[in-house]
């Protein structure tokens, strides 16, 4: 046997256990069942005090950069009585479903959040909608 045959046969010896491992870590390192889109979080109420505050600041904020002027803009910048704390009964939103809708809310252009902040029929971002009304 020739001498690149046994150098070539011992480096493919050696590159096997390294082949071996790279399967394993790529089809064994997936987020576990039930986990996709978590980010690894565990599950948390989202507490609605710092959610609509958070959302009350984003919106105001929203409404003057975009010169939006309507009776939602001006509660969210004056009239924080009058602008949602709570959850309707029985929607327990997760707090990465919080944190996902304020990034989208802060990532929206102006015409799309003008129609967030509408006075009448208000669209609510996907991401936002954590308890949907049920379809009569």
């Amino acid at each position: 046997m020739s001498r690149w045959h046994e150098l070539s046969g011992g480096f493919r010896a050696q590159r096997f256990p390294l082949l071996v491992g790279l399967f394993a870590l790529i089809f064994c390192a997936a987020p576990t069942p039930g986990d996709i889109g978590g980010c690894g979080q565990k599950p948390a109420e989202l507490d609605s005090d710092t959610f609509f505050a958070s959302k009350e600041a984003i919106d105001c904020q929203n409404c003057e950069q975009c010169g939006i002027a309507t009776q939602a803009c001006n509660i969210a910048c004056n009239d924080p009585d009058h602008y949602p704390h709570t959850f309707p009964d029985q929607c327990l939103p997760l707090v990465h479903d919080g944190e996902v809708c304020l990034r989208v809310l802060l990532h929206t252009s102006c015409s799309v959040y003008g129609t967030y902040m509408a006075d009448h029929a208000p669209q609510v971002p996907t991401e936002c909608n954590f308890c949907p009304e049920p379809r009569p």
